[in-house]
């Protein structure tokens, strides 16, 4: 079991030594939010392992050239990847438990043929045969709207509908 990384154990001038910087530096960093240690109970500054290596990055910056403010927006930007990445991670393990609590995800459900719902397997269509009920249907809809004629012979299967013959299903 290692030393966790952001237990506030390094007082100031031990934290100024490790990151070969002056105790001075640190205090400036603190006042402008770049790097903000904890507090101890009698308001003197705690740094972690975390901190140090941050103060690290912002030496590293700035010996690059890269403005004090510029490098205060850099770390803002790290530190709000570092929040999203770990919400993807705290939403992975949600999804991947609700998943597992779900018995059985490869089930769909769809309209018949009849109006009922039926239920099939992912990829799997409804069959393709017509009901009865369906042939019904289409009678009471000619009826409703155009005159059914008598069916000539040969035609028992198909209904008049103003002059033409509509194929029944």
């Amino acid at each position: 079991m290692g030393i966790d990384v952001n237990a506030p154990i390094f007082v100031i001038s031990v934290a100024a030594e490790l990151a070969d910087m002056h105790p001075q530096t640190l205090r400036q960093y603190d006042r402008l939010g770049i790097v903000c240690p904890s507090r101890a109970p009698g308001r003197s500054r705690r740094y972690s392992q975390h901190d140090i290596d941050m103060l690290r990055e912002v030496q590293r910056l700035s010996q690059e050239g890269v403005s004090l403010e510029g490098i205060k927006r850099i770390m803002q930007l790290e530190n709000q990847v570092s929040g999203l990445r770990a919400r993807i991670d705290e939403l992975s393990a949600e999804l991947d438990s609700i998943q597992q609590r779900t018995p059985d995800r490869s089930r769909v459900f769809a309209a018949g043929l009849a109006g009922d719902v039926v239920t099939l397997t992912r990829g799997q269509r409804p069959p393709a045969s017509r009901p009865f009920a369906t042939q019904l249907s289409l009678a009471s809809l000619v009826q409703r709207r155009g005159k059914l004629r008598a069916l000539p012979a040969g035609k028992q299967d198909a209904v008049d509908y103003d002059g033409g013959y509509v194929q029944s299903l």
